[in-house]
């Protein structure tokens, strides 16, 4: 690309760089050259910005003002980056190929251009929409529907009954579908309730590696509209996830909680069964909600709170050795 097509591309404003002057990847600060792309989102790297060899480097509207080498300046880098790169490396279409040792019923249905890998297996009654791509080794079990351009890598596991909205991609190793974690105690043994009900991933969804996304146990699991999901996620039966939702790695979600739409939570946070959060909301790594929670905000800790009321909990935690001391000492004294 020109440095005037990408300038195009992000909305930016090209300064002391050549329009004509042609860029054909994009790397990091350190590592770009003279025919790459580079981009600052992050201020902690401005001293790399100043060595780079990159032949343009996506900057902030006011980051650097100084700088006196080809820029870019837009409002958010980051998202410049992003469409950039997904300009540049755009996702392969399908070509209608089918692997010799891909096992597919004759009453599945599968659009003419459904890309088809090396084993896999798919049922009776599946219907693959067109521009679709199977990767090696999934299983696509009966009465499934793939809708167009969804992207399965190599070991999906699309369980039966499951719905896929258009242009869902899934990463290697995830389970849609499987059976929820129901079971009613006897007094005696664990009775296995049987999960009937099925699950729906809405349009532009993506699922990380190994994700496990429970079908319900009577009704459906939901996935919203454009919900982004890490590697390593549990979303037990019956959830239901609004839209433009993300969800960091190794969260949990357990039976029948539903989350608003446009709401966050980082790494390993987990949420009891039953719960209603509202939309807006984002949780720090590692909390724990624990109950309903109906106003949009930042909260954190195990139960969750405001973030503002834990961080000045946690300061209080890292001197109440202190003020014991004092106390005992002034009880003593």
């Amino acid at each position: 690309m020109r440095l005037s097509e990408v300038a195009a591309l992000v909305a930016g404003q090209l300064e002391h760089g050549n329009a004509e002057a042609h860029i054909d990847t994009v790397n990091t600060l350190l590592l770009a050259t003279s025919t790459q792309l580079a981009f600052l989102a992050n201020t902690t790297y401005q001293q790399d910005a100043l060595t780079s060899q990159a032949g343009v480097i996506i900057i902030g509207l006011a980051v650097m003002p100084e700088l006196s080498r080809p820029v870019i300046r837009v409002q958010d880098p980051y998202l410049a980056y992003a469409q950039i790169q997904s300009h540049l490396q755009p996702q392969p279409k399908s070509q209608g190929l089918r692997a010799k040792s891909a096992i597919i019923h004759p009453e599945a249905e599968l659009a003419d251009d459904v890309d088809i890998a090396d084993g896999v297996i798919i049922e009776a009654g599946v219907y693959i929409g067109e521009g679709s791509r199977i990767g090696a080794g999934c299983i696509i079990e009966k009465n499934a529907h793939l809708s167009s351009q969804c992207f399965l890598h190599p070991k999906v596991v699309i369980c039966a009954d499951s719905h896929l909205g258009k242009r869902v991609l899934i990463q290697a190793g995830a389970v849609i579908g499987s059976d929820g974690f129901g079971f009613a105690w006897s007094g005696q043994a664990f009775i296995k309730i049987p999960q009937v009900g099925r699950v729906v991933i809405e349009d532009d969804v993506e699922i990380g590696a190994n994700t496990c996304i429970d079908r319900a146990a009577l009704g459906e699991t939901r996935i919203g509209y454009g919900v982004k999901i890490d590697n390593l996620v549990q979303i037990a039966h019956n959830v239901e996830i609004g839209a433009h939702s993300a969800i960091a790695g190794q969260a949990g979600f357990a039976g029948s909680s539903k989350i608003g739409k446009g709401c966050q939570f980082g790494g390993q946070s987990a949420v009891a069964g039953h719960l209603e959060i509202s939309d807006g909301c984002s949780f720090a790594g590692k909390s724990g909600i624990m109950s309903n929670v109906d106003k949009a905000g930042q909260y954190s800790g195990y139960p969750a709170i405001p973030l503002r009321t834990w961080l000045r909990s946690s300061a209080i935690f890292s001197r109440l050795p202190k003020l014991w001391s004092t106390l005992i000492s002034k009880k003593t004294s």
